[in-house]
């Protein structure tokens, strides 16, 4: 993953009207939850920066070098609160890491390819896990996981067992959890329903001889 640096000051200000006046300044409040002192520190970042850093970035837990004053603390995303409206952000939460300790984080899974039980099959791919959790290092964050489900056939379900993610990740989510699975076409009801038109017009003619 690639580190992004940010620019951040500590605060003294507190209250809904300190920090809406932050806001007007263009400033974002924040909060750092530090790893070593115990704590949690009060921080504000120019939006403007934030918010090019942030450009194309997806991932919700984000390694992060804060630049306080000189001082380069790494720092993990946790949680970012945006405006309703205008969808611009307007609080961030941090926590300070070491880069030589595994952190355990949740990362968005994603299903690539096209499964030879669709294409072949004719069945439906329902994803069941759209998250996993793992433990790795800070810097092997990953924004995203894109799983490979071209050899899932018909009736068949991938669970997360079956992912191989690298040396890097530990899977701490449970094993037997399905993550993917194609499912047969649901097609033997409509089948039933046209076999019963011929019946129904045999049904006919047989009871018009009879009126005969």
């Amino acid at each position: 993953m690639d580190q992004i640096k940010i620019k951040a000051e500590t605060r003294s200000e507190q209250g809904t009207g300190a920090v809406r006046r932050l806001r007007r300044a263009g400033m974002i409040p924040g909060s750092v939850m530090k790893m070593k002192k115990g704590g949690t520190e009060l921080i504000k970042l120019p939006k403007h920066d934030f918010m090019m850093a942030m450009r194309g970035r997806s991932g919700k837990q984000l390694l992060v070098t804060l630049d306080m004053g000189g001082s380069e603390v790494p720092a993990l995303l946790r949680e970012m609160q945006n405006d309703v409206l205008a969808g611009t952000p307007i609080h961030v939460d941090f926590s300070e890491v070491s880069l030589t300790e595994k952190v355990r984080v949740t990362v968005p899974v994603y299903l690539v390819g096209e499964s030879i039980g669709v294409k072949i099959g004719g069945g439906v791919l329902e994803q069941v896990l759209r998250t996993i959790d793992v433990e790795c290092l800070p810097e092997d964050i990953a924004e995203k996981f894109d799983i490979d489900v071209s050899n899932l056939g018909l009736d068949q379900t991938m669970f997360v067992r079956d992912l191989q993610l690298g040396d890097k990740f530990t899977v701490v989510t449970r094993g037997e959890l399905a993550l993917a699975v194609v499912k047969a076409p649901a097609d033997g009801g409509a089948a039933a329903e046209a076999g019963k038109g011929p019946d129904v017009i045999k049904k006919g003619k047989e009871d018009k001889e009879e009126k005969k």
